[in-house]
């Protein structure tokens, strides 16, 4: 279990360091991350509307 810890740890490192670094290519990874889930959710959406 402590291999887990330790790779969670790891990443939030990582994480940390790339906003810390390179803030505006952060910002843009999360803009294109919840653009990418605005649109499944619109898919989904459509997808079940269309069933009723």
């Amino acid at each position: 279990m402590p291999a887990k810890k330790y790779i969670t740890w790891a990443a939030a490192a990582f994480v940390a360091f790339y906003v810390i670094t390179q803030p505006d290519s952060a910002a843009r990874s999360v803009d294109t991350a919840a653009s990418g889930i605005s649109s499944a959710a619109d898919s989904l959406a459509t997808f079940v509307n269309s069933l009723a």
